[in-house]
């Protein structure tokens, strides 16, 4: 009964505070309002027993993205920039087509079957540290392996092609 509380509770906070992240005409406001609905998704993780989910969203997203992005804003200084007004045609089909698309998704959720607990999974243990690095590290170590290397060979492109040539 609590955890069905808190779930409601998270939900209140997360679509609220997505809304003032929205509506919000200062981007520091909008940005510790996104910070905020980063921590109610992350609590929402931890209900549903994806505790490594959960943390990893923290640190990833409420912790390096935000500090980030509050970072550039800071240093651009975008409260003295004037932002050009969109007309009403271009807010109407931005209202028209997010409705579409909400419909759509919801007449697709409403065709989806979920049948987690008739499968017989055990539930208990899915988003556990040591079910992810079995899975991760057994049935796919060399897909794993093969995207580190990956990404070792991007970050040094990207230091490459971030130094000065000494011509």
């Amino acid at each position: 009964m609590l955890a069905q509380y808190v779930f409601w509770f998270l939900t209140f906070v997360a679509v609220f505070s997505a809304i003032g992240m929205i509506l919000s005409k200062n981007p520091v406001y909008s940005v510790l309002s996104l910070i905020v609905t980063f921590f109610a998704i992350a609590g929402h993780y931890f209900l549903l027993n994806a505790q490594f989910l959960g943390a990893v969203h923290v640190i990833v997203y409420a912790g390096a993205i935000m500090v980030l992005f509050l970072y550039v804003i800071m240093m651009l200084n975008l409260n003295n920039l004037q932002e050009t007004r969109k007309g009403f045609l271009s807010k109407a089909l931005t209202i028209v087509s997010g409705g579409i698309l909400m419909l759509v998704l919801i007449a697709a959720l409403n065709k989806a079957e979920f049948q987690a607990q008739a499968t017989g999974i055990d539930t208990s243990k899915i988003g556990m540290v040591e079910n992810i690095g079995t899975v991760l590290f057994r049935e796919y170590l060399i897909p794993f392996e093969l995207a580190s290397i990956l990404f070792l060979g991007a970050m040094v492109g990207a230091v490459y092609l971030s130094k000065k040539s000494r011509a």
